[in-house]
């Protein structure tokens, strides 16, 4: 029988979801936190920061006094294509958590595999909005925001920039439309008109944009063939300046496009930029490293899992999935009770969070993403996303943030 459908034939016969259990301790009295870094070829960059940023993680824990007095190992990270190997050999290995998989595309084999096994898999990287209720028990968490959020986050800059109209136009399959939901439903949300939205495929965009022109601002959502896609919408008589872009649009495009097509354009991407002291300190164990993507998120991964621990005095799977709404100051109801409800105290990072707990105190970590407080589906919600303005030479800069609520 195939991995999924013994999966699915567990939860209908009535599993409790881990998130909201109170599980026995199951733990050997080592916490291991497996990593599984599934990019490679021109993807691989990813891969260095969300290492060194769950070394730093396991170090800062181990400068606190490790976990029960016992330093928590790190496995060696297991990167490769076949996820359910990978996913196999740390739990052969020991894991009680496991950091990743960075491809959403490759999160369900993970999902599966250590689902069965009880360990709880949290992904610094993954956004498909489907994961929010793909089956797993309750042992699925991410530091990343579903695509929706990016859709929401366009639209607060259309607000804020005053719009009272907006197109959405996105670009044909389920990252698109994931992310043009979450726009449609925002712009509900805060009264903007939605007129002229539509998908499209490929990189014919410049005719879908004909209709657009008459809104305020024009939401553009693909993840492929953005300079094809911009100039299309750029000669269909939409200028930058009402132009909102996802993350998969933004380049330093210059002389590729007409001259002042992006000015005044904006585009979204997810996360924050590391503060300083951040970004030394995962310098320190990836010396070289030029680019910090997803490592506010897999540092802030790792602490959760190290704090839940702590939170349930076990370094068991199922006791760590327990606690993770808990610690990253979320709640979640079901199975006839709530987790999350009480007296936590909020603290940022994972040095003052151990302090706190090393007094008995019960913790709301907040990261460096922002504040995580997950819900009944493992979900982020509250989401933090970049953003960069494009100038007369169709080149970005980081000049603001947004944040937005799920």
């Amino acid at each position: 029988m195939a991995l999924a459908s013994v999966l699915a034939l567990a939860a209908c016969a009535g599993a409790v979801d881990a998130r909201n259990a109170s599980p026995p301790a199951s733990g050997d009295g080592v916490l291991r936190l497996g990593l599984l870094l599934d990019s490679t070829g021109e993807s691989q960059y990813l891969n260095d920061a969300q290492r060194a940023a769950v070394v730093l993680a396991v170090q800062q824990a181990n400068a606190a006094g490790g976990f029960g007095g016992k330093p928590v190992e790190m496995l060696p990270p297991e990167t490769g294509s076949d996820m359910e190997a990978a996913a196999r050999h740390l739990i052969a290995a020991g894991a009680d958590a496991v950091i990743g998989p960075t491809d959403s595309g490759h999160a369900r084999t993970a999902i599966d595999v250590l689902s069965l096994a009880k360990v709880p898999l949290i992904s610094p990287a993954n956004t498909a909005a489907s994961l929010s209720t793909y089956r797993s028990g309750g042992y699925y968490f991410r530091t990343a925001a579903p695509e929706g959020a990016e859709g929401a986050a366009l639209v607060e800059l259309a607000r804020r920039a005053g719009a009272k109209s907006i197109a959405i136009l996105h670009q044909a399959g389920d990252h698109g439309k994931a992310e043009a939901d979450g726009a449609s439903a925002a712009a509900r949300a805060v009264g903007l008109k939605e007129t002229g939205s539509t998908e499209f495929t490929g990189h014919a965009a410049g005719a879908a944009a004909g209709g657009a022109k008459v809104a305020d601002a024009v939401v553009l959502i693909a993840q492929t063939e953005g300079q094809a896609i911009l100039a299309g919408v750029r000669d269909a008589g939409v200028p930058g300046s009402r132009l909102l872009l996802s993350s998969g649009l933004l380049g330093r495009y210059g002389p590729a496009l007409a001259n002042r097509a992006l000015e005044g354009a904006k585009a979204v991407v997810p996360g924050v930029f590391p503060d300083s002291e951040f970004q030394s300190a995962v310098l320190e164990h990836a010396p070289g490293l030029t680019d910090m993507t997803f490592a506010a998120e897999a540092y802030d991964a790792a602490s959760l899992a190290i704090l839940s621990a702590g939170a349930a005095k076990d370094d068991g799977g199922p006791s760590i999935a327990s606690k993770l709404v808990s610690v990253s100051g979320g709640s979640v109801q079901g199975n006839g009770s709530v987790q999350g409800n009480g007296q936590r105290e909020k603290c940022t990072g994972l040095p003052a969070c151990l302090a706190s707990q090393a007094k008995g105190t019960s913790v709301d970590y907040d990261g460096q993403s922002g504040p995580i407080a997950f819900d009944s589906h493992g979900d982020v919600t509250t989401a933090r996303f970049m953003v960069f303005g494009f100038g007369a030479d169709n080149l970005p800069t980081r000049n603001d943030e947004v944040t937005v609520t799920q």
